[in-house]
């Protein structure tokens, strides 16, 4: 993750609070303490045999230098991995399809979304794509400009727009800052707002995020895939 310099980070918090929201209210999760991003995804690559793996977003490898399995790409513009490419550009010229995706780059809704949409292009049939820090818990891990190291993004965002298309079918896994979890399935609970994504705010994610991202357990996950 980029480096964010003091003077950034109380730029960015005092243009945050005064031109886009001031918010102080918490949200409180339950969030497993002994279950992480590595554990469900090697969870589905032995229960469907996976053999392909990409990851995008590697930072120092902590979720990359886990996984086991055939063949695995990681693609980061700075470090970790095994691809040193953006994003962008790593789809424009990606011949190859995976059985599972991890989306972990720039934690901003429109490029989450457009990584959603590109990994979704290169999945092959029955894969699934998650996607990482979905359920910041206060407003200052979900602002954007960021001015916290700890840091969300408004990733949630790009799924609560995607939950309005009829053939994604997504969930949300209450674990390790929120996996969203899609496949190119039926929507069974398409999400109707009246309201354009860009205009939420964070409070009306904060009244209304299981509804929003269709929050499940790893248990209700585990049931079903």
């Amino acid at each position: 993750m980029e480096k964010l310099s003091k003077i950034s980070k109380i730029f960015n918090k005092l243009y945050y609070n005064i031109f886009v929201e001031s918010f102080k209210k918490k949200l409180h999760f339950n969030f497993p303490s002994n279950y992480f991003r590595w554990d469900l995804i090697q969870y589905l690559i032995s229960k469907n045999k996976y053999s392909d793996y990409l990851e995008i977003g590697c930072d120092q490898d902590q979720l990359f230098s886990k996984i086991k399995i055939e063949n695995k790409i990681g693609v980061d513009p700075y470090s970790g991995g095994n691809v040193r490419k953006t994003s962008d550009d790593f789809f424009k010229d990606n011949k190859k399809k995976f059985d599972i995706v991890f989306i972990d780059g720039l934690h901003t809704y429109n490029q989450v979304k457009k990584d959603i949409l590109n990994s979704l292009d290169c999945l092959k049939e029955g894969g699934i794509v998650l996607v990482h820090d979905c359920m910041p818990d206060s407003l200052s891990k979900q602002a954007v400009p960021r001015y916290r190291m700890i840091w969300n993004g408004d990733v949630w965002r790009a799924i609560v727009d995607l939950r309005h298309r009829e053939d994604l079918e997504i969930f949300t896994c209450e674990m390790d800052q929120g996996i969203g979890i899609i496949k190119k399935e039926t929507n069974s609970s398409i999400l109707k707002i009246q309201k354009p994504v860009i205009k939420l705010k964070f409070k009306d994610y904060f009244d209304n995020y299981k509804k929003y991202l269709r929050v499940i357990s790893v248990e209700e996950f585990k049931k079903k895939y």
